[in-house]
């Protein structure tokens, strides 16, 4: 078992990376553990590989500073709320007993956020059921975990945010391990993708985007760049002065 504070879960290698990783990096930079879990291999992207995309996850994971990556290898596009889906998961998170997990967006542009959002939710759900049985990979039997909460990051979309984490101080940073996805984002030093197909998100443009969504996100809390983030259970506070 490698128990994290938080689990970082997407659907797709660079999900977590676009939407929550500053997030991630103020966490870490204040001693709690973060792991990440991706669903697929991201296979169906217009541009690089599976094989690719998975050498630049590991890389992105390391420059974070994550416990560990792992990949489920759910079936980009075409994943259902199977119950061998949902098994992979609740095996996930009863492996590293997380705090709180991170999930794609409710609802956005890629039909796959929306869809492995409320696979993610359900099996946080049912990981806290003893009469779901999982096993790790020695065939132990798994200890039943249930995450104290559940927060979903904002991808495309601009949806409005139910609160908002301060990344100023780690923006740059973001950028730049956002960076180590090669293959997909613009990048005139890696002449081996200039000829591939252009995508709404390797464009010259797309970089500047990002940095001024953080900026809007920021502005409505108070801070110079931050990043949103939905609930589906109102969390609640036992003093009016843990709010910002």
């Amino acid at each position: 078992m490698k128990k994290v504070d938080i689990l970082a879960i997407g659907v797709h290698p660079d999900d977590v990376e676009l939407a929550c990783n500053g997030t991630l990096l103020r966490h870490l930079a204040a001693g709690k553990t973060v792991g990440l879990v991706d669903l697929t291999q991201g296979e169906l992207g217009t541009r690089g590989s599976a094989a690719i995309r998975s050498v630049e996850a590991a890389r992105a994971a390391t420059l974070l500073g994550a416990s560990f990556r792992w990949n489920l290898g759910m079936a980009d596009g075409f994943f259902a709320p199977t119950p061998e889906n949902t098994r992979k998961i609740i095996g996930a998170i009863r492996a590293c007993q997380p705090t709180i997990v991170l999930a794609n967006a409710l609802s956005d542009r890629h039909p796959d956020h929306g869809r492995a959002a409320k696979l993610v939710a359900d099996a946080c759900f049912y990981s806290g059921l003893s009469k779901i049985e999982t096993t790790n990979e020695a065939g132990e039997t798994q200890a039943k975990w249930r995450p104290q909460a559940l927060y979903h990051y904002i991808q495309d979309h601009n949806l409005t945010p139910d609160f908002v984490v301060d990344i100023t101080d780690f923006i740059d940073r973001k950028m730049d391990i956002i960076m180590a996805f090669g293959s997909q984002f613009h990048n005139p030093t890696a002449t081996e993708y200039a000829q591939e197909e252009s995508t709404p998100i390797s464009g010259t443009q797309f970089m500047d985007f990002l940095r001024a969504k953080a900026a809007t996100y920021g502005r409505i809390a108070g801070y110079d760049y931050g990043e949103g983030f939905n609930v589906a259970r109102i969390p609640g506070v036992k003093s009016f002065f843990d709010l910002d």
